[in-house]
């Protein structure tokens, strides 16, 4: 979504909302703390991932008071006060910890004490010297601290600085139905991309925030399905390339191309590093306008979400049209429910495209009602356990011949046109499968 002059990228917004639910408001009775989980950023938010496992209850009972302030955190990340507790050699007093950072003991000492309640910081009195310190708590060191791996500190920033700012005015979004960027920003989306990065440093920033997204969530989604088959893979709208490395780390045999407009291609390419193997490289271009890479799988990550059912069709058919015979696609998403009423985190994430895209989560119907017509068959929906899941969908394999899959799409858009409800014309129910983990 965000980027200047029109990308594509993986979507908004991978931290939800979820900080709007009143303390103790979770999805579903929680089973123990998220901070060993594979979703970072849905843990920092707070809200049960699919797949905890059980912990003390009172631990979690307290990390979901956290949602009633993510200002704290925000304030705390721009700081830089959980990068300075990790860097340090030992526990720091409020007054170091502001010494250090150029800020007011005051603000200071009233933030570490905020940020103890919420479980993101330790702190303890030192016997004879009358003083608290402080240090960051294991999910502070894990998703907090810059220098992790598993860092989620730029999307937070992101995410301060520009969604919490969109949602600020979720009223007019939900009166209007339509996103807030000129409300929030002062900024048209007309074009979306060029409204959601408003800026160089602010596509930088999500940039950078999608490779914290997915240095958690990335291998997840990606083994969801055994994709080795695909030797040649084309991420559409893969931004940074976050996602690719994940994927050539993970499918030893796999190349990836990185498709996306030309200012989110140089941007990766001045600010981010890749194996020297080879295995990823980039094309510009517009996958709304511009010919397709050929490949074995075209990945398409948090990118359907952005957009109306009317757009993901065109882009769908465009997909089909240039993947090879027997090949296939991926789409990463947030699956609602069968009744589109759930999980509150994927309902926050669909509240958060209102306010600023021009799309919607979706439940598997929908996307299988999606796929479906632009000729893709044996479609395959998994749930991850994660915050993001997986559809697997084919093309059919030359013997089955072109022309016949012509016909079906043909046959099915025929169906849409009419209203006909999913499964369309040409679509055999007995080939979907909604996997679901317990």
């Amino acid at each position: 979504m965000p980027r200047a002059g029109g990308s594509h990228r993986h979507g908004t917004c991978p931290v939800s909302p979820a900080w709007l639910l009143p303390a103790g408001q979770p999805e579903k009775e929680p089973s123990g703390p998220c901070i060993d989980g594979a979703s970072a950023h849905q843990a920092l938010a707070y809200t049960p991932h699919r797949g905890t496992n059980p912990s003390s209850p009172g631990e979690n009972k307290a990390a979901f008071g956290f949602c009633r302030c993510p200002q704290v955190l925000f304030a705390a990340c721009e700081l830089g006060v959980f990068d300075l507790l990790a860097e340090a050699p030992g526990p720091l007093g409020s007054a170091a910890v502001a010494a250090h950072l150029g800020i007011s003991c005051r603000g200071t000492e009233q933030l570490l004490d905020a940020c103890v309640l919420l479980k993101l910081l330790h702190v303890e009195m030192r016997r004879g010297e009358g003083k608290s310190v402080y240090a960051n708590t294991e999910l502070a060191s894990a998703y907090l601290a810059g220098t992790s791996p598993t860092s989620q500190q730029h999307m937070l920033l992101y995410v301060a600085r520009t969604t919490y700012l969109c949602w600020a005015h979720l009223a007019e979004a939900v009166r209007e139905g339509k996103n807030q960027y000129l409300k929030a920003f002062g900024v048209p989306s007309e074009e979306l991309f060029s409204a959601i990065y408003r800026s160089e440093g602010e596509r930088l920033q999500f940039l950078r925030g999608l490779g914290d997204v997915w240095s958690v969530e990335g291998r997840g989604v990606l083994a969801a399905f055994d994709l080795s088959p695909f030797p040649l893979v084309c991420d559409l709208g893969g931004c940074s390339g976050a996602l690719a490395k994940e994927c050539t780390s993970l499918y030893a045999g796999c190349h990836v191309t990185v498709f996306d407009m030309p200012d989110v291609v140089q941007m990766a390419k001045r600010h981010f590093s890749f194996p020297e193997d080879g295995r990823i490289s980039f094309r510009e271009g517009d996958f709304f306008k511009d010919p397709l890479p050929e490949a074995d799988l075209y990945l398409l990550a948090r990118v359907l979400h952005d957009w109306t059912d009317d757009k993901c069709s065109r882009l769908l058919a465009r997909i089909h049209g240039a993947c090879r015979t027997g090949g296939g696609i991926l789409v990463i998403e947030s699956l609602l429910d069968a009744d589109g009423r759930g999980p509150l985190t994927t309902q926050l994430y669909s509240l958060n495209m209102l306010v600023q895209t021009e799309g919607r989560e979706r439940t598997p119907a929908q996307y299988r009602a999606l796929l479906a017509p632009a000729g893709f068959h044996d479609i395959q929906c998994r749930r991850t356990g994660g915050t993001y899941d997986a559809i697997l969908a084919r093309k059919r394999h030359s013997h089955r011949g072109e022309a016949t899959g012509s016909s079906e799409r043909r046959s099915s858009w025929i169906g849409v046109a009419l209203g006909t409800p999913a499964p369309f014309l040409s679509v055999q129910s007995s080939s979907l499968e909604d996997i679901r983990s317990v």
